[in-house]
């Protein structure tokens, strides 16, 4: 589990395809004596396991799932991500809950600097907008973002000058895309309430057909 709360923008030395999978291999400012072969990193926002490490930089898989749902099957030696280690148990949760599960991408539509803030709108497909609340929260590149506007088909945040300046967003442009992960908590309770929605929950005579009453 992460916070979403970003500890280094790492680079991406290399990285090599194999069939639908592929291998990444980041450049990083962390300590790696911190991490061990076998811990998970969200590479901007990406829950990544560390398959090796060496000369300042760390080295993951990435399956076909992660390149076919994420920027990684567009991403380049060069490029910039965000970096933050799983969560130890203590410590303290500065951002909201973050699985490292991608649900999506979204493209930055616009861009306005106001004051030295800056508010960003992104669109994304209409499917997910629903998981998205105004002042909730949302992970953009793994970056903790809190939810300013919602519409049909995407949303806005507002980026204080000292997020812009330490995450990857400072070098976002009109069309990128960027990962997307929406609250699991909104995920967990439409989940949970389907059947209630469908008229296909618990009944009388569903207990009776099954044999518990």
């Amino acid at each position: 589990m992460f916070t979403g709360l970003i500890e280094d923008t790492g680079r991406v030395l290399s990285i090599e395809r194999r069939g639908d999978a592929g291998v990444v291999r980041v450049e990083t400012s962390l300590e790696l004596d911190g991490i061990a072969i076998g811990d998970s990193v969200a590479v901007n926002g990406c829950c990544l396991t560390v398959t090796a490490k060496g000369g300042a930089a760390l080295t993951f898989d990435v399956s076909p799932e992660t390149i076919a749902r994420t920027t990684y099957r567009s991403i380049r030696a060069g490029s910039s991500v965000n970096l933050e280690r799983a969560l130890c148990l203590g410590e303290r949760l500065g951002g909201h809950i973050v699985s490292g599960h991608i649900d999506c991408c979204a493209r930055l539509a616009r861009l306005e600097t106001r004051s030295g803030n800056r508010t960003l709108d992104f669109s994304l497909p209409g499917e997910h907008a629903r998981y998205l609340v105004e002042k909730g929260s949302v992970a953009i590149d793994g970056i903790s973002l809190t939810v300013n506007a919602v519409t049909a088909n995407g949303f806005s945040v507002n980026i204080i000058p000292h997020t812009f300046a330490r995450t990857t967003l400072a070098g976002l442009n009109i069309g990128d895309e960027v990962n997307i992960e929406t609250d699991i908590i909104g995920k967990y309770v439409e989940r949970l309430t389907q059947p209630w929605k469908t008229g296909k929950g618990l009944s009388m005579r569903t207990l009776a057909e099954n044999g518990f009453i």
